[in-house]
């Protein structure tokens, strides 16, 4: 593959997980291009996307860009999001809220790190369904947090994170792999699942 259909593809990816608007600037730095470039490498993708048969387009200003459905889907995706939030929390839902419990508050970036998936989408069905909110990082504020609403708390019967089952034992061995330079495992061996609801 050429290095500029590359550069599209990676930019299509970067666009995806990140899932809210990024700027030009970073989207230059991550791909290793000049600023001018990365607004080419948009342009481009938005032409492609714009192509018949393509659910996704380009949502652009003169400083951040971002990936979104197209209008023309929103009927489905809208009747999908009524349907999802009906049902029990799913098992992707229940391991994302489980992260947020005992590692939040956590950024997004992290979550999808830990999970190996995109989850704004289930993050913003767990934020609408009131189990987890989203709040500016006092350090970075164009890095927003997640963690558990109050409401969420009160759902479990605890007061704080810290009363949640094993917390501290989980805490203990977040330490040893954070320590030894190695990520948390995501929640096959991370957080009881049992901690959080199984619906909201």
């Amino acid at each position: 593959m050429p290095d500029h259909d590359k550069n599209i593809a990676a930019l299509e990816a970067l666009l995806f997980i990140h899932g809210e608007p990024i700027a030009y600037q970073k989207v230059a730095s991550v791909l290793g291009v000049s600023k001018e470039d990365a607004e080419g490498l948009v342009r481009e993708l938005s032409a492609r996307l714009a192509e018949p048969g393509r659910g996704l387009e380009i949502i652009a200003d003169r400083e951040k860009v971002q990936l979104a459905t197209k209008p023309e889907w929103n009927p489905i995706l809208e009747g999908f999001v009524k349907e999802e939030l009906t049902e029990d929390l799913s098992p992707a839902s229940l391991e994302t809220l489980s992260i947020v419990a005992y590692l939040g508050p956590i950024s997004r970036t992290r979550i999808e790190y830990l999970r190996g998936v995109n989850s704004s989408m289930i993050l913003r069905s767990l934020a609408i369904r009131g189990l987890v909110e989203r709040f500016p990082d006092p350090e970075r504020a164009s890095n927003p947090l997640y963690r558990l609403t109050f409401d969420a708390m009160k759902h479990l019967g605890i007061q704080q994170k810290e009363d949640l089952p094993d917390f501290e034992k989980f805490q203990e061995l977040l330490k040893v792999f954070e320590s030894s330079g190695a990520e948390a495992p995501a929640t096959s061996e991370g957080p009881a699942p049992g901690a959080v609801p199984s619906q909201a």
